[in-house]
């Protein structure tokens, strides 16, 4: 869900996270920031969360503990009682839908190239698993929770949206799912419309009201969910903020959203943007949260969502 890149400023917030900074007239955020009542941790924690509850969502399936994107990390975060599951979606060449973060394959397979440029029998022939596996091996004496098995590939191959909403739909209780639109791409407004025909399928594209929806489209492109929300009004979409813009400061999103995605950066160091989209009547969705410290925050503000790689550790943090 990262992007890259940060821009050092004269605040001394450590990178600026918002377009348009003026050190010599200060950072809008940080002036208005500046002089509120100092954010504390206090140990209510947990009685503040059995009074708010918050979800927790798998970033890309339990990804610490297994493969990113694979059906072992969603199979493992459905174990481990996640309330939702968030993934990547990148159109093939030959227009499928796979769970792939980055626009290459070169980190998390054995292969090389542009999901864009592949097609599906291509990824279907790369190993997402090894990689993993190793690095897990490096670093605990434990054996993982899941396998790569070269003769039964399915838990470690590429996944289509397709398999996780069919996983979903079999996990034998409630479990949302948090698609995150990946842009740019060459196929631009494709992914959309074939995201669309797929939920249409599962009968996912036209809930009776966004709350009952157990889909959300979340994209750091407003067109991307301008896409969404002309086609399907009812699902509810999440604007992802890797900074804030001097236009959104005031708690507002693109038009017709109501979520906020920010990451936790954002959260960190100006909590009182959080307290501003709250106030407009927005829900937030945090992410990557996986420090203590870091959920507490959220705990703090009153968060919607936190979005981890640890579902586990934290929903032990919460007490469930």
């Amino acid at each position: 869900m990262s992007r890259q890149g940060t821009i050092s400023g004269a605040c001394g917030s450590g990178a600026i996270l918002y377009i348009g900074h003026d050190s010599q007239k200060g950072c809008i955020l940080c002036l208005s920031d500046a002089t509120p009542t100092p954010w504390r941790w206090h140990h209510d924690a947990v009685t503040h969360v059995r009074q708010h509850t918050i979800q927790v969502v798998a970033h890309r399936g339990a990804s610490e503990e297994a493969p990113e994107h694979t059906l072992a990390a969603y199979k493992k975060a459905i174990e481990d009682g996640a309330d939702a599951l968030e993934c990547d979606v990148r159109l093939t060449a030959d227009g499928h839908l796979v769970c792939v973060h980055d626009r290459r394959v070169n980190r998390t397979s054995n292969g090389r190239g542009a999901v864009s440029a592949l097609e599906l029998a291509d990824l279907a022939a790369l190993d997402f698993g090894s990689r993993k596996a190793r690095e897990f091996w490096r670093t605990r004496d434990e054996e993982p929770d899941w396998e790569y098995l070269p003769e039964g590939r399915e838990h470690t191959a590429v996944l289509t949206l397709e398999r996780l909403l069919e996983l979903v739909a079999d996990a034998g209780r409630r479990v949302e799912l948090a698609i995150e639109t990946k842009h740019p791409t060459r196929w631009a407004g494709q992914v959309e419309e074939r995201l669309l025909v797929l939920l249409k399928r599962f009968g996912l594209d036209a809930p009776a009201a966004a709350a009952e929806s157990p889909v959300r489209v979340m994209s750091f492109s407003a067109r991307s969910l301008h896409r969404v929300r002309a086609a399907a009004p009812n699902l509810p979409t999440v604007y992802l903020l890797q900074f804030v813009s001097p236009r959104l400061r005031d708690g507002r999103l693109p038009a017709g959203v109501r979520i906020a995605g920010p990451s936790i950066r954002i959260v960190r160091n100006h909590p009182g943007y959080i307290e501003r989209l709250k106030r407009a009547g927005h829900q937030v969705h945090v992410w990557t949260v996986n420090e203590p410290e870091d959920v507490d925050l959220c705990l703090e503000l009153g968060v919607d969502a936190i979005i981890t790689n640890r579902p586990r550790a934290v929903l032990r943090q919460l007490g469930r």
